[in-house]
């Protein structure tokens, strides 16, 4: 999603590899996830169906390349911070507040198009309250930016990495150590967990799938604010790489990566890798591969120029929140099939279900293509 805040100014040069990296990321959401499936068909070779399991969601425990998508959105929205870092509680109230009121009516536009997201298809919102779900990878990533934004503005670094580490370790004691009332401690199912505890007593509204634990439910949404935090240390080390050096910054954004994504699986040991619970291993695995993917896409666009090649994931990554508010708003695949249709059904059978995910990606880039030639960039 893009996610300027309301303190951040654009650096000198602009960052072309954070449009990249979060259009590569919304790749995926708009059809991408549909090419190895269709490979598949046209060639038979088992590998793609390797891949195509990548492009699903783990069942519980576990972890998917789909896994990292929402993670590293939060990341992202980090990183846009960090790179403009701003401390305000200087500041007489006066001018504070003004930020305070950007930063709230953000939160709350977030929560709101992720409802209408959530309910987009189908019969729309609800009049009922108690039948909308009011969660959303939306709002998650607007309370994680908001009160990311909330530390920034008012601490120094150093309270933010304690901040961090102490939601990271204070999370892992509360759901390994501390019995849920009723229940025991340690248990991490979707029905005796901490997390089913607080969406049946603090959601409101319906969950994901009528399920005892919503994946972007109440508890879960804390260790969100670390991918936030960590997205913002890389974004102040970017900021630094004129004096430390291009190469030397994209080496430490990966060492810290690498690092980090072995702690994870280290802790998944004792603490399981979980998406819907939001685990502190997951934090960790998925902290690191943001960084590494950081640091190659900050390697490859911004160290050795190569925008042009990044160019069709910039021009979704300028637009994310328009596009992907649109992927629940608009028919894609309809819209592809009104305008290659003949084109598809012309093809060899084999070749149909490639040539139709390579028309519905198409039709969204060429919009995205003539926004972007425009200048028409759509940020809350």
């Amino acid at each position: 999603m893009t996610t300027t805040s309301a303190v951040e100014k654009p650096i000198k040069k602009r960052l072309a590899s954070l449009d990249a990296l979060r259009g590569m990321d919304m790749f995926w959401i708009l059809g991408g996830q549909s090419i190895f499936a269709a490979l598949f068909v046209l060639t038979g070779w088992s590998g793609w169906k390797v891949f195509e399991a990548h492009t699903v969601h783990s069942a519980w425990h576990g972890f998917t390349f789909y896994d990292l998508i929402f993670p590293l959105f939060i990341f992202l929205s980090g990183v846009a911070m960090g790179l403009a870092p701003k401390r305000i509680d200087h500041l007489p109230w006066n001018e504070r507040k003004v930020y305070y009121r950007k930063a709230v009516k953000r939160l709350l536009l977030l929560c709101s198009l992720g409802v209408m997201y959530n309910h987009g298809w189908g019969t729309g919102i609800p009049l009922a309250f108690d039948e909308i779900r009011y969660t959303s990878v939306l709002g998650r990533i607007a309370i994680a930016w908001f009160f990311c934004a909330m530390l920034v503005w008012h601490t120094s670094i150093r309270t933010q990495v304690y901040t961090a580490v102490g939601l990271l370790l204070g999370y892992w004691l509360l759901l390994c150590f501390i019995p849920v009332p009723g229940g025991v401690a340690g248990d991490l199912s979707a029905v005796g967990s901490w997390n089913a505890w607080f969406d049946k007593h603090f959601l409101p509204g319906i969950s994901y799938q009528n399920r005892p634990v919503d994946p972007e439910g109440v508890l879960s949404s804390l260790p969100a604010i670390i991918n936030a935090m960590a997205g913002v240390f890389a974004g102040q080390l970017i900021i630094r790489s004129s004096k430390i050096g291009e190469w030397k910054t994209a080496g430490i954004l990966f060492g810290a990566g690498v690092v980090s994504v072995c702690l994870g699986w280290l802790w998944n040991l004792q603490f399981p890798v979980n998406k819907e619970l939001w685990t502190s291993s997951f934090v960790l695995v998925t902290v690191g591969w943001s960084a590494i993917l950081l640091a190659v896409f900050y390697a490859l666009v911004d160290i050795l120029n190569g925008q042009k090649l990044a160019y069709p994931f910039v021009i979704i990554g300028v637009n994310s929140i328009i596009i992907y508010i649109a992927s629940s708003l608009v028919n894609w695949s309809y819209i592809s099939r009104s305008v290659f249709g003949g084109f598809i059904n012309a093809a060899p059978d084999l070749w149909q279900s490639l040539i139709a995910v390579i028309a519905l990606l198409l039709v969204q880039i060429l919009v995205l293509h003539w926004m972007y030639k425009r200048k028409i960039f759509v940020s809350v």
